[in-house]
């Protein structure tokens, strides 16, 4: 028993810490998209920040800085007023992230550039300026520097433009276009996830660390209930070998003896009748005679089947043959095959009884014409392969069978399981049928 225990301890410990692994190991890559992801939605909204910043900024520099110098004097392009803008742009706005400044008309004219190889040029607004111009609201987008008007910005790298529409100190629409580094704003963006990325992951490795004694302690109540249900099953199936060894012993002992002592009565009484000169008399006590040992070698077929000989003395071959018996009777072909050797005496019981749920089935549903049977093994395992050439049947058919109570293959299959192996049947109609176990050996010995 203190082996049992120990092995039971072992396959328990082996089954949480695998489950374990599985369970950190998926914590540990949920945790890593949801950082990755976290980390994504927080640049982006760092750089939304900074992009409605830059908008800010710009609405500032043209609202508080630069909105008294847009006088009509520069409207015009006179160049006294041209000259104090650009003094002030140089001191006070052309600060980083800043880096080029224009002021248009609703014309598509450049009245003023930090770039005074500008200033003066028209062409034509596009579509974002001259919606800015329409809905008096600031815009900010990324430059393509696709633009004409944009040949002298090439050398800054990726920029950020926003527009502000504003008005002249006489009335005059007019926008102010700058240009501003886009570097700032991925920087604006990586500062603010950096700064709650700490605070991210230390809370998702604090939930891990917490989920993972829990998942222990919920996987290893699990794997105790998997034991306990394959115990169960193991002592349902011990007290149903019982009950099939009392059942089968009493009918032996009861019924099959009487009708043995009844055959030679009835074939003594058919003789006498005979001698007598009874003729038809002993010929229909001789039929009787001949029913009566049908019926017990019928009976011996059953005592069989409700509790096999000792499988292990005689041989798996031996109580295989004793089960295909009766097919062959009926002129069924059987082909039996038994490629094994030195088998643990409950791996030979499990095949026996897989076996013969296989065979049942195809006496009372296949009406095969030939049915195979062939156990095979190599160093790990040991396969039973149970197939007919019969009416096969769906998959609607089985669950059918199985919902009106037939548990047969359900019941090998828990059995199989409670080993570590799986039952497989294969059926189509018309097509017959295949039962194939496939069951893991012990490990021998060294």
């Amino acid at each position: 028993m203190r082996l049992r225990r120990n092995r039971a301890g072992s396959r328990r410990d082996g089954g949480v810490t695998v489950s374990m692994v599985q369970f950190i190991l998926s914590g540990v890559a949920a945790l890593v998209v949801v950082a990755v992801g976290g980390a994504t939605v927080l640049d982006r909204i760092g750089r939304a920040e900074a992009i409605r910043g830059a908008r800010e900024v710009t609405r500032l520099v043209g609202g508080g800085v630069m909105e008294r110098y847009l006088t009509p004097g520069l409207v015009n392009g006179r160049e006294s007023a041209m000259a104090s803008l650009d003094r002030m742009v140089r001191k006070d706005v052309l600060l980083d992230p800043v880096v080029r400044v224009k002021i248009w008309n609703e014309h598509g004219q450049i009245l003023y550039s930090d770039e005074p190889r500008l200033i003066g040029e028209v062409y034509d607004l596009d579509q974002d300026k001259r919606e800015a111009f329409t809905s008096g609201d600031g815009y900010a987008e990324v430059s393509t520097l696709d633009g004409k008007e944009n040949r002298f910005e090439h050398n800054y790298g990726k920029l950020l433009e926003v527009y502000l529409p504003v008005r002249s100190t006489s009335g005059q629409p007019l926008l102010i276009e700058t240009y501003q580094r886009y570097s700032s704003v991925a920087a604006s963006g990586r500062r603010t996830w950096t700064a709650f990325a700490p605070v991210l992951l230390s809370a998702l490795v604090l939930l891990e660390l917490i989920q993972v004694p829990l998942a222990r302690s919920l996987t290893a109540r699990l794997h105790d209930r998997q034991l306990e249900r394959e115990a169960l099953l193991k002592r349902a199936i011990e007290a149903s070998e019982v009950e099939r060894r009392r059942i089968a012993a009493d009918l032996h002992d009861g019924v099959v003896q009487q009708l043995a002592g009844l055959s030679y009565k009835l074939a003594a009484a058919s003789t006498r009748a005979a001698t007598n000169g009874s003729r038809e008399l002993g010929a229909a006590l001789n039929d009787a005679a001949a029913d009566t040992r049908q019926s017990i070698r019928q009976l011996r077929s059953l005592l069989v089947e409700i509790h096999p000989p000792n499988i292990h003395s005689v041989g798996l071959h031996a109580a295989l043959s004793g089960l295909v018996a009766p097919l062959a009777a009926r002129g069924v072909t059987v082909d039996l095959d038994t490629d094994v050797d030195d088998l643990a005496p409950d791996v030979e019981v499990m095949l026996f009884r897989a076996a013969q749920e296989g065979l049942r089935n195809v006496v009372q549903h296949a009406g095969a014409s030939s049915v195979s049977v062939k156990v095979t093994m190599d160093a790990d395992r040991v396969v039973l392969e149970v197939s007919d050439d019969g009416a096969g049947f769906s998959a609607a058919v089985r669950e059918r069978r199985s919902a009106e109570g037939h548990m047969g293959l359900r019941l090998i299959g828990d059995l199989a399981a409670a080993r570590g192996g799986r039952v497989d049947v294969e059926s189509e109609p018309g097509r017959g049928t295949r039962l194939r176990l496939v069951a893991p050996l012990p490990a021998r010995p060294a």
